[in-house]
């Protein structure tokens, strides 16, 4: 069975993923938002606030929130995107995804409502495969437009990463590149930096990223590889104290332990045109702090996911 359906208290469902190593996913419906990744030692990956919300109409401050049809302020709909904010529903018929075989998978579906209508007048179906294998989880997203006339989005799916100590951690693959740095008025910077570190708020979108991006915890001599597809753009995220105590679903002090880097589409809007459809891909995966941070080197990076 490639994944088991429990109801939480308040009659949420709840999707678990299990693999044969010991690791986990947890996955809610409502958002069709990855809460939970364990590793074959039952350590937890993705980070989730102290305050999270836990209502069935609610989103949760951390995992891997689902952004859709716009990503935070880069538009004019409510931040970031309603997907996060709608009850999902099983996919009966992923195609043409190849069948999952042995993974543990499970393929959500969000389509278009009369109310969504009012506030963004385009019909789609947006289509999610999560998958869970030893030491990597996988999330493919897909954007069908199902409506008469083209239509543009954003998209980004955020990953709340756990780490021991953001003071400690460096994310590589982003030197030389450009941003926009939401904290100066969205002002275009190039990346001066050999990696980037941590001492202060953080919110910048990186842009044309290379597909693949190490984000290393000495601490937990633990570095998370994230690999992407057609989600050329990067956003770094770290409220620091000042917002973390001001955001009310989040700790005062869970900045220290978390770290957002995204996969993203926001620079230039996905363009779908009647029955066209969009699929990205990212795969988050673990290896011990020895990896070799070299590889990193846009130049050297080996396209695909070998």
């Amino acid at each position: 069975m490639p994944f088991n359906v429990i109801h939480d208290g308040d009659g949420s469902p709840r999707i678990i993923l299990s693999e044969p190593t010991g690791s986990t996913a947890e996955v809610l419906l409502f958002g069709g938002q990855v809460i939970s990744w364990k590793n074959e030692r039952r350590q937890e990956i993705l980070f989730k606030s102290n305050k999270a919300t836990w209502k069935p109409s609610k989103p949760i401050r951390g995992g891997i929130p689902i952004c859709f049809p716009q990503f935070s302020n880069f538009g004019s709909l409510e931040q970031p995107g309603f997907a996060r904010n709608r009850l999902w529903s099983l996919d009966s018929s992923p195609s043409p995804l190849p069948p999952p075989n042995n993974q543990s998978t499970v393929d959500l579906i969000l389509k278009s409502t009369e109310e969504d209508l009012k506030t963004w007048p385009h019909r789609f179906e947006l289509r999610v495969r999560i998958s869970l294998s030893a030491g990597k989880l996988t999330v493919i997203p897909r954007v069908r437009n199902t409506d008469s006339k083209a239509f543009s989005f954003t998209f980004a799916l955020c990953n709340y990463l756990s780490v021991s100590d953001i003071s400690e951690v460096r994310v590589e693959g982003l030197e030389t590149l450009d941003y926009f740095d939401n904290l100066l008025q969205r002002e275009r910077y190039t990346e001066q930096a050999d990696a980037i570190t941590f001492d202060g708020e953080i919110d910048r979108v990186y842009l044309s990223t290379p597909i693949k991006l190490a984000i290393i915890d000495h601490e937990k001599k633990r570095t998370i590889v994230l690999r992407k597809e057609g989600m050329p753009d990067a956003v770094v995220w770290n409220p620091w104290d000042k917002k973390a105590k001001a955001l009310p679903d989040l700790g005062d002090e869970d900045y220290k332990t978390m770290l957002c880097v995204d996969s993203a589409a926001i620079e230039t809007p996905i363009v779908l045109k009647p029955s066209e459809e969009w699929k990205g891909r990212q795969e988050l995966s673990t290896v011990s702090s020895s990896y070799c941070s070299g590889q990193l080197d846009p130049r050297k990076v080996l396209q695909g996911f070998a």
